[in-house]
């Protein structure tokens, strides 16, 4: 059993006291946004809250004629001051509430749960699902939890119950963001909250594909599941091309590349520990005639510098795939975003042979897709090259949209022809 850290302390049988109700009154102009679905309210939107509002506390939120608008969580410490559960009528926030949204999220994947090839993708998809600021994803018999706001705290009992009652995990992990970590000294990150680890690395399949799954301290909850359809189309682009994977992370791209007949897989990623996980996911899919066939080389070492190189020494493959982590988590950094974006665009551009392909991925949640095709395009050009057949793609069924901030996943494939 893989070490988790902290002692066990919730108990999603014990009893738990009726949350807290705290009356919030906001601007015209959120008041207008939350009628029509949006489900934040910023700081500066707040008009009033009692002095002793705390995080986790439900805020109901009025109108200025004392209306029920909808009603969410309180959170102080953070920015998004209430993300938003319900609107429309009032309605009673209790264990049933979230069995209810747990159970509507569960059933919106049906389709995957039937699916024998796959059995890692996102179960609960925050905002989108109606549950902001959480995340539950899973791996096979192990699933991990992600909470995004120190008000899900107060609710993390009711929340547990729910999902050993829904759902009967083998495992549920405990994972939190930074903030929430830097406010929660009660709680471990990696904690298991139900249920053993399975002893070893956590196993998964996804489209037939076999992945280890860091849950205890992997990135985001252990592996980025919202690429899964692009990297099945990466599978069928493969056969007989040389495949440059940028920013492989643990060789998601990669493997399916190498298992759709790449001749050459070439993983490039920072982290040493991530381009260690590509080769292992690769050796655990090497049972695959495909997979053992494909030759394997790996780079440790920034993108920018490591595509620079191999465009001077005159490097070319047949498909290139490009997809960084988040380069903008405020709006101040989006035009350093977007020029990250317009190099790596060029870069790819000078290393994709003629005719052909690029698949460049955006995560940051504050560029725009016009924003980042245009750049793509921009970036391109700049090669002295421009695209051929351009076609963008959103996320799958597990990662649904439902308000615009929700869009974060861009991507964009097209053919590179010389000009």
């Amino acid at each position: 059993m893989l070490a988790a850290a902290g002692p066990l302390t919730v108990d999603p049988h014990s009893s738990q006291t009726e949350p807290r109700r705290v009356a919030v009154r906001v601007t015209r102009d959120a008041l207008r946004q939350l009628r029509g679905g949006h489900p934040w309210v910023f700081d500066a939107s707040v008009v009033s809250v009692p002095e002793d509002a705390a995080a986790g506390d439900l805020a109901v939120v009025f109108d200025d004629k004392r209306r029920f608008a909808a009603i969410g969580l309180y959170d102080p410490t953070s920015p998004l001051r209430v993300r938003i559960l319900h609107h429309g009528e009032p309605r009673t926030i209790d264990d049933a509430f979230w069995r209810e949204r747990l159970g509507s999220s569960v059933e919106r994947r049906a389709e995957l749960a039937r699916s024998s090839g796959t059995t890692g993708y996102r179960v609960v998809h925050g905002e989108n699902d109606g549950l902001p600021g959480l995340v539950l994803d899973r791996y096979d018999r192990t699933y991990v939890l992600k909470l995004d706001t120190v008000a899900w705290l107060a609710h993390l009992r009711a929340i547990v119950a729910a999902v050993e009652e829904v759902i009967g995990p083998d495992a549920l992990v405990l994972r939190r963001s930074r903030h929430v970590a830097d406010h929660d000294p009660a709680h471990g990150e990696g904690q298991v909250l139900l249920g053993e680890l399975p002893e070893g690395p956590v196993t998964f399949t996804e489209s037939g594909l076999t992945f280890e799954a860091d849950v205890v301290a992997g990135q985001k909850t252990g592996f980025f599941l919202d690429q899964r359809d692009n990297r099945l189309r990466v599978r069928g682009w493969a056969s007989g091309r040389r495949v440059l994977d940028v920013c492989s992370c643990t060789g998601g791209f990669s493997v399916n590349a190498a298992a759709g007949g790449a001749e050459l897989v070439h993983s490039v990623d920072v982290s040493q520990w991530a381009i260690d996980a590509a080769v292992a996911n690769m050796a655990r899919n090497a049972g695959r005639p495909a997979v053992a066939a494909c030759r394997h080389e790996v780079t440790t070492g920034d993108a920018f510098e490591v595509m620079s190189k191999m465009a001077a020494r005159g490097r070319r493959f047949d498909l290139v795939v490009v997809d960084p982590p988040s380069f903008a988590s405020s709006a101040r950094q989006v035009p350093a975003a977007l020029a990250a974006y317009r190099r790596l665009a060029e870069l790819s551009a000078r290393l994709v042979e003629r005719g052909g392909r690029v698949l460049w991925c955006s995560c940051s949640s504050r560029v725009s897709a016009p924003e980042f095709v245009g750049t793509v395009r921009e970036g391109v050009a700049e090669s002295g090259n421009r695209l051929e057949d351009v076609v963008q793609y959103g996320p799958g069924i597990d990662h649904p949209v439902g308000f615009p901030q929700g869009a974060y996943l861009k991507s964009v494939t097209a053919k590179v022809v010389r000009r």
